[in-house]
């Protein structure tokens, strides 16, 4: 493991219940419940070669480095986000992961196209029109807005990386499910599960997990029991607590 030096706006966090610890910094990105419950929801095998797409400050593709013995490539744009992925790898001592810094679809240029078992991604939720209000803060609108990248682009080279019947697994927001599940269908991502997260029991779903397998029959969409954030005290669920805490 390798100790990092640590820029003046920079923390270490960890997430408890896989041990694994992130260089995070509030001014550029931050993981939230998103990236814990996307690597949770991911099927991983212990030879599966595995890609995180739009990868922020490598949160998804570190969580679940250590479930396989093959190479984990995270993949994103941001030279500063990247370069603190590249550091939580080396604090982790995560030889199988590489960071590479390059717009996304242009990954099937350096990861050979069929070869890949697993693709993740937590990608930008927000589509930008003339009247999108994005965040002050390039970092972080980048990250939550459709600025250099969209789902399209995301399925389409997702698609392309993985072998037949590899599976992509993505979070999202409920209410461009539609335009998700067609987009998927349309880049030869047939959708097979989707799990939708409640942030209370009476309320409605605000984020949506999807799995996607290349070439799959295109029926037998399972829906999986919701997952509640919060109870009624206020207080993490079971669930989520053993997300979070192990």
């Amino acid at each position: 493991m390798t100790q990092p030096t640590l820029q003046p706006d920079e923390r270490i966090d960890e997430l408890a219940s896989v041990g694994i610890k992130i260089i995070q910094s509030p001014k550029l990105f931050a993981f939230s419940l998103d990236a814990v419950v996307l690597a949770a929801f991911a099927e991983i095998g212990k030879h599966s070669r595995v890609v995180d797409l739009a990868a922020g400050n490598g949160a998804v593709g570190l969580f679940v480095a250590r479930r396989t013995d093959q190479p984990v490539t995270l993949v994103e744009l941001q030279p500063r986000l990247a370069e603190m992925a590249r550091r939580s790898a080396g604090l982790n001592g995560l030889a199988n992961v590489e960071v590479l810094t390059r717009d996304l679809k242009t990954t099937p240029a350096v990861v050979a196209k069929d070869s890949v078992d697993v693709v993740v991604c937590n990608p930008p939720y927000f589509k930008v029109s003339p009247q999108s209000k994005t965040n002050p803060n390039d970092h972080l609108a980048l990250a939550r807005h459709e600025l250099t990248t969209d789902f399209a682009t995301v399925c389409q080279t997702a698609s392309a990386l993985l072998k037949y019947q590899g599976k992509a697994f993505f979070v999202h927001r409920p209410d461009r499910l539609q335009e998700l599940l067609s987009t998927m269908m349309a880049t030869k991502l047939a959708p097979k599960k989707l799990r939708f997260i409640h942030p209370r029991a009476n309320q409605e779903a605000n984020m949506v997990l999807i799995e996607g397998i290349r070439a799959g029959k295109p029926d037998g969409i399972r829906i999986m029991p919701p997952l509640v954030v919060y109870d009624e005290g206020s207080h993490y669920t079971p669930e989520v607590e053993h997300l979070l805490y192990g």
